[in-house]
């Protein structure tokens, strides 16, 4: 039996079409850091145009608005993560974290020895 078990578990939240998940919330977490989502698409290596669509998707699919953005100017344009898609990222994060917590102690439970 191999002794290096281990297990993956990615949560994602779903109305009648996937909604959010880990790649969304990383975009998100990026763009609050570096107050851009074009900065924010760099830093993971994604298409701008990928990254709107999903973003997009996202605010429709839960009815509020994740980002706001200011266009363009001087310095040119920013975006930051609305009150309400701070709240949601923080409790998509919460729930990850207690989840893979269970998960971790089940799979320890049941695996022991065997697990990593």
């Amino acid at each position: 039996m191999d002794t290096n078990l281990r297990y993956t578990l990615v949560l994602r939240v779903y109305g009648d079409e996937k909604i959010f998940g880990p790649g969304i919330a990383e975009l998100l977490e990026h763009v609050e850091e570096l107050h851009s989502l074009r900065k924010a698409t760099a830093a993971m290596g994604m298409a701008y145009s990928k990254a709107w669509s999903i973003v997009k998707n996202a605010e429709r699919a839960l009815g509020f608005p994740l980002l706001v953005s200011t266009v363009g100017g001087k310095g040119g344009g920013s975006a930051t993560l609305t009150e309400r898609g701070k709240r949601f990222l923080s409790a998509y994060r919460r729930f990850e974290s207690i989840v893979h917590g269970y998960a971790d102690e089940i799979f320890e439970e049941l695996f022991g020895e065997d697990a990593e």
